[in-house]
């Protein structure tokens, strides 16, 4: 009973912090956050894939998948770190600073 209470607030606070991690991916400013907030969501899945298994006794299937899922997202967020730094550039699309004409 203590244990499954333990895994649910776990998985709460692992969604919760992939919402953060979400909310970065979605409004970042540069190419640069939109990687990190992706990668920040990846990496916080595997554990909540593992906590799923625990909780629905298959953790046999959900480390496997898990695992997998890992690598192929550390494979995509270096395969997009290393298109915007040759392409494009980490930090070009930041928003320029802003140009008040009243003050001169």
């Amino acid at each position: 009973m203590f244990i499954n209470t333990l895994f649910n607030a776990a998985a709460i606070c692992i969604a919760m912090a992939m919402a953060a991690g979400l909310y970065r991916a979605a409004r970042g400013p540069s190419s640069l956050d939109h990687i990190i907030g992706v990668n920040a969501i990846g990496s916080k899945t595997t554990p909540l894939l593992i906590i799923i298994g625990v909780m629905y006794q298959r953790v046999d299937m959900l480390v496997d998948i898990a695992l997998a899922y890992a690598m192929l997202n550390f494979i995509a967020v270096l395969a997009a770190s290393r298109y915007f730094q040759k392409r494009r550039g980490l930090h070009e699309d930041a928003a320029p600073p802003s140009h008040n004409p009243d003050k001169g």
